[in-house]
Parts: structure tokens; sequence; C-alpha cells
């Protein structure tokens, strides 16, 4: 399968900014800068009074409050002013971010350099996911965004199996040095990325093929149009609802993951790293699997189902089990709950026009920035001294309060191709 082939340039483009930030981020981010913030705590012997895990917590917040300080303003703009612009400028916030994460030595100047990465992240996603969604004729987006999102899990996972590689090299142990040498790699990586958005094109974006189901046709009596952009609205807001809700759960407990591994189950980095990157491929596999059901079942159905899934396989983490259950069943729960992601993305970008996909995917951001961050503060303060079980718990808990809009949009979302 040839992804690139009849693809539209900025679909090209999309395909190898996913695939070289996620790569990046699968170095740097996530387990890593986790544990390098948790060891950098603990040698301190606490830093302002703090707990590592709540020290881990406050961290990763500070990203969601500059991601939301940013991404309204950004997605309006990338409404009101050519999104190829917005693209450029949020790429010299990405490079001056990473500048700072490599020099920073204090959890102070981490937490600046975390605090320029969230305004990078809620600048350029607002206009990314715009001009990627007017460049894709609508009734046909699922496709693509699944095959987007495969190719960033895939490159997500070759990010921790790299750090299996740099780990050997310089050391298989929880150590500062060692866990910020191996962050370098993957700075100079998500510095590669940026580069890339310097070449997006809105003149690329196709005309009416890509507009929104309901605002397609202008020959409707005006009832009708008003009739459907009130279903559009309705189901954007469930979308949405659901999508914050599932990452005030989500930020909860992700964050913590590496932490549970190392702390409950004593696995050494290498391991971990084996773990995550085999979860990140199957995310993309389950990505495209449960695309091709939706397109018998419905995109809603197969949302609810993966969801739901996955809080089980949660659920049944939450009791400790034996090592060898323990890891199939978070392999599952993060590549089901995922797995929704592009299926999503599609149906709000089938009934949003295109004069507004800025907005919105602004809110989107935010579902996934601000709450997954700000909820790890709470994650934090939940687990304290490794209480996972709690957190485990309420973030099923919450997900499940998640799904219930998804259960009011089945019967409101069109199949692909604009059929009922």
């Amino acid at each position: 399968m040839n992804i690139f082939k009849n693809n539209n340039t900025n679909v090209n483009l999309a395909y190898i900014y996913t695939a070289l930030q996620s790569f990046g981020r699968g170095i740097w981010m996530g387990n890593v800068l986790s544990l390098y913030i948790v060891l950098f705590s603990e040698t301190s012997n606490g830093i302002f009074g703090l707990s590592s895990n709540e020290l881990l917590g406050i961290t990763a917040g500070v990203s969601g409050i500059a991601m939301t300080a940013i991404v309204f303003p950004a997605g309006f703009m990338a409404d009101k002013f050519p999104r190829d612009r917005i693209l450029r400028i949020s790429a010299f916030a990405g490079i001056i971010a990473m500048l700072s994460l490599g020099i920073a030595n204090s959890i102070i100047m981490i937490m600046i350099a975390l605090f320029l990465w969230g305004a990078f992240q809620g600048l350029s996603r607002p206009a990314f996911e715009s001009i990627l969604a007017d460049s894709l004729p609508t009734g046909f987006r699922s496709g693509t965004y699944s095959r987007i999102h495969l190719v960033r899990q895939l490159s997500m996972s070759a990010g921790p199996f790299l750090n299996v590689i740099l780990f050997l090299l310089f050391g298989d142990k929880w150590d500062i040095s060692v866990l910020k040498s191996v962050m370098y790699v993957g700075i100079g990586v998500s510095l590669l990325s940026t580069g890339v958005l310097f070449f997006f094109k809105d003149e690329r974006s196709l005309g009416d093929e890509s507009e929104a189901f309901f605002h397609a046709d202008d020959s409707l009596p005006e009832s009708d149009l008003k009739q459907q952009d009130h279903l559009a609205k309705k189901i954007a807001v469930l979308l949405v609802t659901s999508n914050v809700i599932i990452g005030m759960g989500a930020g909860m407990s992700i964050k913590f993951f590496p932490v549970f591994f190392r702390s409950l189950y004593h696995l050494q980095p290498v391991a971990v790293q084996i773990i995550m990157g085999i979860t990140s491929i199957f995310t993309g596999l389950f990505a495209l699997i449960a695309q091709k059901f939706s397109l018998k079942r419905g995109r809603a159905k197969m949302i609810f189902a993966v969801q739901l899934t996955a809080t089980s396989c949660l659920i049944a983490i939450g009791f400790y089990p034996a090592i060898f259950l323990l890891i199939p069943l978070f392999i599952m729960r993060g590549a089901l709950m995922n797995a929704s992601q592009p299926l999503s993305r599609s149906i709000l970008m089938d009934v949003v026009p295109k004069k507004h996909r800025g907005k919105w995917n602004s809110i989107e951001t935010v579902a996934w920035g601000l709450f997954w961050n700000a909820s790890a503060v709470i994650g934090g303060f939940l687990i304290g001294d490794n209480n996972f079980q709690r957190c485990f718990f309420i973030t099923a808990g919450i997900y499940l309060i998640g799904s219930i809009p998804i259960i009011m949009l089945i019967p409101l979302v069109k199949n692909e191709m604009g059929s009922n």
C-alpha cells in the first residue's frame, strides 16, 4: 500500500510531519520524561515539598495551561488568516521549545520548556488539523485519518524501540544522566519535524468537495438548512463533550504508567520501552481495523465498542494482575482506547464547515491538552505514595461517563460517503 499515491501534497506532508513528530516524542517524551522528572525529584529529596508523583502531575499541567492559553486564539486565527502562515509561526515556537528543553538543568527550566512546548502544540494543532481536513474530500476522511494514526503509532513505537538500543548503549538503569542522553536524541528529531510545517500551502486545499455534509447543498429550503445546521452542531457538541471527559480520565493515569511499572513491578528501562513500543504498534493496527468495521457498523458504534472494551481492561489492571496478564491488558487498553481517535476526528470534520474548523479543532485540542494535562495534576495527588489502584478505578468511572454522549450520537451520525 503506497500511502502517498494520488494524495494531495498537504496530505503527504501531514504523513511526514506526523511520522517525525511522533518519532521524536516517542523518544524523549512519555516514559523517559516522566521518569526523568521523578528521579530529579527523588535525588533532590523533594521539590517544593511535593512528592515525585505530585511534581510529575504539575509539570504535565504546565503544558496544558500553555496550550489552553494559546489554542483558542490560534483556532480563531486559523479561520481568519492563512493556515499555512500560522503553521510557519508555530514552527518557530516549536524550535524554541526544544532548544529550551535541551539546555534545561533544573525543574524550573524544565517547566518553562514544557510551557513553551504546550504553546507550540496549541498554536500548531488547529491550523494543522484544519488544513488537513480542507485537503480531504468529505465522506472519505476516516481512511486517511486511520492511516495517519497508524503512521503516528508506528513512529511512536519506533521511539521506544530505538530507546532500547540507546539504553543498552548508555546503561539499562534509571539514571538522570542516562535519561538525559536519550532525550537529546529525541529532541533532535523533534526539531527536524518542525521544519516540515514550513511547506504546507493553503492553495493546495480542496474546494466544495471538502466542505461539510450539511453545508454542501445550498439549494435546500432555508428551514431544512437550519435543521441540518442544528443537527451538525448537536453532533459536534456531543462528540467534543465525550472527548473532553475521556481526556480528563486519560490524563489521570497515562502519565503514571511508567512509574507504575517501575514501582510495583520493578521493571527496568528496556522492558518498559518494549512494552510502550508494542502498545503503539497495536494502537495503529487497531485503528485501521476499527475503521474497516465502521464502514458497516457505523463510526459512533465502533467508538463506543472500543472505548468500553478498553475501560474493562483498565479495571482489570487496577487489581494488579500478574505480569503475564498485566502486559497484554495494558497493550489492549491503550490500543483500543486510542483506536477511536481517527473515527472521532472524521465525524467532526464531516459536520463542521470549513470556515469554523480552526475553532472546533482548538476545542478538540483542549480536550487532549488542558484536560489531559490538568487531570494529570489530580492523578498525581490521587496516587500519592503509589496508590495506583484508586486512580485507575476513578479513571475507569470517568471513561464510562464519557461514553454516554457517544451512545446519544449513534442515531445521529451518517455513514461515510453521505449515506445513512
